[in-house]
């Protein structure tokens, strides 16, 4: 019963949210352990234990009443699984989305590498989406309409969600995780992809896999290899002189979805290097808001702005 109130508390508290897009509100019941994670003063760097997220909370971005289209997204902000970037890769897409009628979600997964290696960022992220279906009726969102965007390691979050979807457990107590958790639409903006030693970002493999990931468990998070025919429409992005984040990751799984016949399409970028997020400046890459615009309006999950 208490696990019910949770979750019709944790929906009303979402709507509120239209309201005041200020406040995060946690996506697990109060006496789930991801809510007391502590972190040991002895452990790390100060600065390391100021940036590293250890309670997994949500921020809704709801479209003003009459403007709402039903598509909902998850946003899923990078920072090689150490940190999260909240401003240019978190807040600013949700009022992006917002202005266009979709309820967009902000999730700060749990991150910093230790007890926050996998497959805590994935639980968190799957969670996210449950939560966001199961207000569906509550903010205006059709649950067959909620996709995923994520930024470098967040866009590495993002198409694991596209590629390891669950069909929920319908033995659970919690109602929320009897919803399955599986995205519509992914869109992946210069993402790690690959966990392997020749394309991985080390620091995201590091913090997500721990320091000698066994070869099972990085096949396992060398998400193009996890594609198949159940794999959503995805919509990437990269430039060519990413450093931080080769474009082969993009291309690899790019190649994957066809190989798969899932709907795709790719721009890849001469310029823009890495982490740019709505802040692309005045190069050609500044145009991938649009272009990511005109890709959901022809999957009918944008209205076509006049």
């Amino acid at each position: 019963m208490f696990r019910f109130i949770f979750c019709f508390l944790a929906i009303c508290q979402t709507v509120a949210l239209a309201e005041d897009p200020s406040v995060f509100v946690p996506i697990w019941p109060e006496d789930h352990a991801a809510n007391h994670q502590e972190v040991d003063d002895n452990e790390g760097t100060p600065e390391w234990r100021e940036r590293i997220e250890t309670r997994p909370e949500m921020m809704a971005y709801l479209p003003a009443e009459g403007i709402g289209n039903g598509t909902a997204v998850l946003v899923l902000p990078g920072g090689a699984y150490g940190n999260l970037a909240l401003e240019h890769e978190g807040s600013f897409v949700g009022e992006w989305f917002q202005e266009r009628g979709v309820a967009a979600f902000v999730l700060k997964y749990r991150c910093g590498g230790g007890p926050n290696q996998q497959p805590v960022p994935l639980q968190d992220a799957q969670r996210a989406l449950r939560l966001i279906a199961a207000g569906a009726e509550e903010t205006g969102v059709n649950p067959q309409k909620i996709g995923v965007i994520g930024f470098s390691a967040g866009g590495h979050l993002a198409s694991c969600v596209a590629t390891m979807g669950d069909d929920g457990n319908p033995e659970a107590m919690d109602p929320v995780d009897r919803l399955p958790a599986h995205a519509a639409f992914a869109v992946l903006v210069y993402p790690v992809i690959s966990m392997d030693d020749g394309l991985a970002h080390r620091g995201s493999r590091r913090n997500l896999l721990g320091e000698n990931p066994n070869d099972a468990l990085m096949e396992r998070y060398t998400t193009w290899k996890q594609v198949d025919k159940q794999t959503p429409p995805t919509l990437l992005f990269h430039s060519s002189d990413d450093k931080s984040v080769v474009p082969a990751n993009s291309i690899r799984f790019y190649e994957a979805l066809l190989a798969n016949k899932v709907p795709t399409a790719m721009h890849i970028f001469a310029h823009g290097g890495h982490g740019y997020g709505m802040h692309p400046g005045k190069r050609s890459f500044r145009k991938w808001p649009e272009l990511m615009e005109g890709w959901l309006t022809e999957r009918t999950l944008l209205k076509k702005r006049e």
